[in-house]
């Protein structure tokens, strides 16, 4: 056995092997990454619907049921993507949900504290809409995304945030 060819070809191999093993590795990461990103695409849309049956509770008290299915079954997914306050700020919007019930089917809730509530419960979906906005979305696309869909340009976003994303 010839040692001078024997030698250069298993070094080439291990090289060969450990680059593939990295490249693979790459790959893996980036389609993890971007099924997350899809995920988090997902629940925004879940979370601006949610946020749009609310303003129409609070401002015609015409409650609706709210939606948690995305988020049920992709949690997982966004928890390895979102910093622990940014998913507590999520959470936050989707715990809100039983104070929605409760103003929906308590008949004696005045009128001033379910408005209240209401408001609460809507700033909550828009502070983790933001949340999503930043994380699921490029600049352009979250510009995009604020443009206002009904004649009344009702926001999805604090001023803050559009004059952040606007510059």
């Amino acid at each position: 056995m010839d040692v001078d060819r024997f030698l250069p070809g298993v070094i080439g191999a291990f090289v060969g092997v450990i680059g593939w093993l990295l490249v693979g590795v790459y790959i893996q990461r980036r389609q993890f990454l971007r099924q997350a990103r899809n995920a988090a695409r997902a629940v925004y849309f879940e979370l601006d619907v949610n946020r749009m049956n609310v303003e129409v509770a609070r401002d015609y008290g015409s409650f609706t049921p709210l939606n948690r299915s995305s988020f049920d079954r992709l949690l997982p997914e966004l928890a390895t993507v979102l910093a622990p306050a940014d998913l507590r700020r999520l959470v936050s919007a989707y715990m809100a949900h039983a104070g929605y019930q409760q103003a929906a089917s308590d008949p004696e809730l005045p009128a001033p504290v379910r408005r209240e509530s209401l408001d609460a419960i809507l700033a909550a979906h828009r502070d983790a809409l933001g949340v999503l906005r930043r994380t699921a979305f490029t600049p352009g696309e979250a510009r995009a995304l604020l443009e206002p869909l009904t004649p009344t340009g009702s926001a999805i976003a604090t001023d803050a945030e559009e004059r952040a994303l606007r510059t």
